[in-house]
């Protein structure tokens, strides 16, 4: 293997993982209260996000296409990819700022406490209120119906999979599922090879032509190499 392809974080695939609500707060800078709100994750996978808001009184809801899956293949699928993504992350540790999880054994742990709290939510009886199957760029949602849509470590992290064409439909589709007055949030801007994405210049075009306002704003989780920022987007 080159050199160059040990510094980097090796995917094939969109991985499900596990972040809990702290994390969402820093990733999103999520400073103000979110009672009240009706919160969207896309691409939620394992996060607790939505199992932690739940706890809080808050309503938030996840829509992923693994939960249209065996209940137990989802999570079958997120306890190991704990553990892959474990070793890739251990590998090139050097590369990412620990200064918020520590170490990666205490990261690990981490993703552990965050899928425990998801899989209790994720097998209760009435999960499917929760948790919907659909995948961008056309989510099962009508229109304006969140205050606050975020979409963590899957559009742009994975640039390489996804072309610009997609990633615009899929942005609109966010707008189309926020209401007047709302937010949309996205994290990361860098795909896995830590690049930034290419085309955020057009894409701010089409959504100021949707009607929307676009602009980076500062993330308070730091982890990727160099991923300061986010996109935020406000109808």
């Amino acid at each position: 293997m080159s050199e160059k392809r040990q510094e980097v974080y090796e995917q094939v695939g969109v991985a499900a993982t596990c972040r809990g609500y702290d994390e969402y707060v820093r990733m999103f800078t999520l400073n103000g209260s979110l009672e009240g709100k009706s919160i969207l994750d896309i691409a939620g996978g394992a996060a607790s996000f939505t199992a932690d808001c739940r706890s809080r009184g808050i309503d938030a809801r996840a829509v992923d296409p693994r939960y249209g899956l065996d209940t137990e293949a989802v999570l079958a699928d997120a306890r190991q990819e704990i553990e892959t993504s474990t070793d890739k992350i251990r590998a090139i540790a050097h590369r990412f700022d620990f200064s918020y999880y520590g170490n990666v054994d205490l990261h690990r742990e981490g993703r552990l406490r965050s899928f425990a709290r998801f899989a209790e939510d994720f097998t209760s009886p009435d999960k499917e209120e929760r948790y919907i199957a659909g995948s961008l760029p056309a989510l099962p949602f009508a229109d304006g119906s969140f205050d606050l849509v975020l979409c963590s470590h899957f559009l742009f992290l994975y640039a390489d999979q996804f072309g610009p064409e997609f990633h615009e439909q899929a942005v609109l589709e966010m707008i189309r599922l926020c209401r007047p007055g709302g937010e949309v949030r996205i994290y990361p801007l860098k795909s896995l090879q830590w690049e930034p994405y290419p085309h955020m210049e057009a894409l701010f075009a089409s959504i100021r032509k949707a009607g929307a306002a676009p602009f980076l704003a500062k993330s308070e989780l730091p982890f990727i190499p160099g991923s300061s920022e986010m996109l935020v987007i406000q109808l």
